[in-house]
């Protein structure tokens, strides 16, 4: 099991009743805070490629946990995984992390972690966690603005990862138990996705809701890597979906794109010079 909680007494003090789901509209806020509890966010996935909606999970989390008048947002992690996923389509982890770090030029408190992604094998989800624990554990009080306690670490995620944890054979039924019990989610949703009812559907996620924080994103989009690869593919813009960065990368290496791609934007181009 992971390392126990420094904070883990007052985390349970001041989270949702164990009967519901945390929401920001459980806990009155007050109108100024003396302590809140130091938060890191750790969001693991393939980022293939890094998309706007990846960054917007940060910031919904960040301000849900805010609202809650009970936490502090003090840094937050991307991990892009380790290439023996063998995820298909899955391009090389030195891509994936380059991408993020461009992406995450504008941002103040989030960074890219290539630690996951640098192992000699496909990590699973609770070993990060692990690692990044005992990071946080050794360094995490140096960190500015903290007094004393290094931050709690909590996984960050879209309802549909929260998903799959319903899918037989993904997940093993003691990762589960030690992500929500020891850590905590911290869950965006999604269009199409029901978090309460996959919350509901599993004993596990049930018996630990109180330490899932479901945050609502007031601007839902269906923005996905998958859609940003077959548009790639297929030659067509994905302007608006990623940062500039990240699309002048993708052109550069070639990446996700078919040859039948390569000759539209070439003949885009063409076109450009002679009209």
């Amino acid at each position: 099991m992971g390392t126990a909680n420094p904070n883990e007494s007052r985390l349970t003090e001041g989270s949702a009743p164990r009967g519901r789901v945390a929401t920001a509209g459980d806990v009155d806020v007050p109108g100024k805070m003396k302590t809140r509890i130091p938060v890191v966010l750790l969001a693991c996935g393939s980022f293939n490629p890094i998309t706007n909606m990846h960054l917007r999970l940060f910031e919904v989390a960040r301000d849900h946990l805010h609202q809650t008048g009970l936490y502090q947002v003090m840094e937050g992690i991307i991990s892009p995984v380790n290439d023996n996923y063998r995820k298909k389509d899955l391009v090389s982890s030195h891509h994936r992390v380059a991408m993020a770090r461009l992406a995450l030029q504008s941002s103040d408190w989030i960074r890219v972690d290539s630690w996951e992604s640098e192992q000699a094998q496909w990590m699973e989800t609770v070993n990060v966690l692990r690692h990044h624990q005992s990071q946080l554990l050794r360094y995490g009080t140096q960190m500015e603005g903290l007094d004393s306690a290094a931050p709690e670490l909590k996984l960050l995620c879209g309802a549909d990862v929260l998903k799959t944890f319903q899918t037989p054979n993904l997940w093993k039924d003691s990762h589960i138990q030690e992500i929500v019990e020891k850590f905590g989610l911290v869950c965006v949703n999604r269009a199409g996705h029901d978090p309460k009812g996959y919350i509901l559907g599993s004993p596990i996620l049930c018996k630990y809701q109180h330490n899932i924080h479901l945050a609502r994103e007031p601007v839902l989009n269906e923005i996905s890597a998958t859609y940003v690869r077959r548009a790639l593919a297929q030659g067509q813009s994905v302007k608006y979906l990623l940062p500039d960065a990240v699309i002048a990368y993708i052109k550069d290496h070639g990446l996700y794109m078919t040859d039948s791609s390569q000759k539209a934007r070439s003949t885009q181009k063409n076109k450009g010079k002679t009209s």
